[in-house]
């Protein structure tokens, strides 16, 4: 059907609490357009789109139609995978119980076993739940640090890391084959948020199961192992001064309980501490942003703190700020955050005698490289893995049934980080936990976080990280990103802002073409990614952004020094924006 003959299908169907919403629309051809001429996509990351009617947004059609195609896969499997069932967990966004509800109703109509959280939870939870209860998969309902016009569907599979490119192919066939309306609901006891809250192994309806502590004390326990400084927690844990912010999302409860636990004294802001779909004292609910976290550095310069900890709604991104050698705040950028956290397990490890054998850290392609000089100095091996965590999950996985390395950490730029393998996606409980234990041990030597940073750029050299993201809206945005990307995958380009290429990886076809003329194969899936190595551990990087209409440019550099660094860095950027 053609986009007006969805509407009109749309209109016909849709329950008269959304007819108002879908008259609207209908006198706006634009907006028609939009909403329904292609369907929201659904790939490995899951589906995230605007809240709203149409076969392109989140509602609870898309929703109930992908959850159906979910259950058939499952269903394909065997009996004994629909009993091994699905957890179902979801964040503080607009419609998340809502959307949880919907998908814990059409599995469990379908004869599939459901875990459903009874609040909201942060994604490694969810990830951990999948594993800790023997699920089959998990469906975490979040648009992570999107503005709050988003929601999404993610899924995991039963290691816990997300649904892999197979499985989800599978799944996709059976989405297609599915209408939007008519899709069977599991009749349930209550379908308020209120009366499942506090409860615990609750039957809410036939193949729902309500969960709540049980699962959570059980993830507590696990990561609390993770610690590597108890003796530092111990003297100064109650006396340092943290600041934390969940703004509005689901990580108040699980950051403040696990540093509690540990013996660390935390202040939490006011102002963002209690869930809100508005996200009301932010534009964007996104740590990376100095804005998001404005208010938790206004609070810790009132108390004095040294230290301001963000997280995102679905709690699986960190960010932090730290006071620099001048006593301001400044933001550490994730790859900043990721060495550091990095350089201290791996330097506890050593001192502690507990390195394992094969010793061994993962990281994006778009990651820096410092990582790599870090992990070198302590003889630990670096893997590169593709963007998106679910293949550092598949690198956990793999090792546990090969025994070829022992997994210590991973991380990648945008903000994630995972220590332990207790879940297969990233973690900022663990990452909040670790980052403030690292404060505390840095702060029991007398050693300030940010001067410890210092010290590692000026071993192993000042490295500069920039990202740009070019959005292209409209219909015609996937083809013009294609196109673009074309560009970049046949040109010969012998130098960038004046840096020689000495070699080119183009992943589509997973070549790595050097200045000499060589051609080498890459240990790496096809993707959509073209990749300059400069020389030096500098690269630049463009990709389509796998789960928005966006193109994304990495550029890293580095130099002995901060300026230098940062000035060739601008360049290269400018150079490749200029090309698009």
């Amino acid at each position: 059907m053609n986009y007006q003959e969805n509407y009109n299908y749309w209109k016909n169907n849709v329950e008269e609490k959304y007819l108002a919403e879908m008259v609207a629309i209908g006198g706006d051809e634009k907006e028609m357009k939009e909403r329904f001429t292609l369907p929201l996509a659904f790939g490995t990351a899951g589906m995230r789109g605007t809240i709203g009617m149409g076969i392109s947004n989140m509602n609870v059609y898309t929703v109930a139609r992908a959850s159906l195609g979910l259950a058939k896969y499952i269903l394909s499997l065997g009996k004994k995978q629909a009993e091994m069932g699905v957890i179902v967990s979801y964040d503080t966004r607009r419609m998340s119980f809502e959307f949880a509800l919907t998908t814990a109703r059409v599995l469990a109509k379908n004869g599939i076993n459901v875990r459903l959280f009874e609040n909201v939870r942060p994604v490694p939870m969810c990830s951990f739940a999948v594993r800790h209860l023997g699920c089959i998969a998990g469906v975490m309902i979040t648009a992570s640090h999107n503005p709050k016009e988003y929601n999404g569907y993610k899924v995991y599979g039963d290691d816990g890391a997300q649904m892999s490119p197979e499985a989800t192919k599978k799944v996709v066939e059976y989405i297609d084959q599915a209408d939007y309306f008519g899709i069977e609901l599991q009749d349930v006891k209550s379908t308020s948020h209120d009366d499942i809250m506090g409860k615990d192994n609750y039957e809410l309806g036939e193949n729902i199961t309500v969960v709540g502590m049980g699962v959570d004390n059980a993830y507590y326990d696990t990561i609390e192992k993770l610690g590597l400084s108890p003796d530092s927690v111990k003297r100064v844990g109650k006396d340092i001064k943290i600041v934390y912010s969940p703004i509005h999302g689901s990580g108040w409860i699980p950051v403040t309980t696990i540093l509690a636990r540990m013996g660390i004294e935390v202040n939490v802001v006011e102002e963002q501490k209690y869930p809100d779909t508005e996200f009301r004292t932010v534009s964007v609910p996104n740590p990376e942003q100095s804005e998001a976290l404005s208010m938790g550095i206004k609070l810790a310069d009132k108390l004095g703190s040294d230290i301001v900890i963000g997280t995102d709604p679905d709690c699986d991104r960190m960010g932090v700020a730290v006071r620099d050698d001048q006593g301001k705040f400044v933001l550490l950028n994730g790859n900043q955050i990721g060495a550091m956290l990095m350089n201290y397990i791996l330097s506890r490890r050593e001192e502690d005698g507990t390195m394992p054998s094969n010793p061994a850290v993962v990281k994006t392609i778009v990651t820096t490289s410092l990582a790599d000089r870090i992990a070198r100095s302590y003889g630990v091996r670096v893997y590169d893995v593709l963007t998106g965590f679910k293949f550092i999950g598949e690198k956990i996985k793999e090792w546990e049934s090969s025994g070829e390395s022992t997994f210590l950490f991973g991380y990648e730029e945008s903000y994630g980080y995972l220590s332990g393998t207790h879940a297969r996606d990233k973690d900022a409980v663990v990452a909040s936990m670790l980052f403030a234990e690292m404060v505390c041990y840095y702060t029991d030597m007398g050693v300030k976080v940010y001067d410890k940073l210092q010290e590692l750029f000026g071993k192993f050299g000042y490295f500069v990280e920039n990202s740009k993201s070019i959005f292209f809206k409209g219909l015609d945005g996937m083809q013009n990103m294609a196109d673009i990307m074309t560009k970049f995958r046949q040109s010969q380009l012998k130098e960038i802002a004046g840096v020689k290429v000495v070699s080119k990886t183009d992943l589509n076809v997973s070549k790595k073409y050097n200045s000499d003329g060589t051609v080498e194969d890459v240990d790496l899936p096809k993707t959509n990614v073209v990749k300059w190595d400069l020389g030096n551990d500098e690269w630049a990087c463009v990709r389509p952004s796998g789960t928005e209409p966006k193109l994304k440019i990495y550029v890293s550099t580095n130099a002995g020094d901060k300026q230098t660094a940062a000035e060739k860095n601008l360049k290269i950027m400018t150079a490749i924006s200029e090309m698009i």
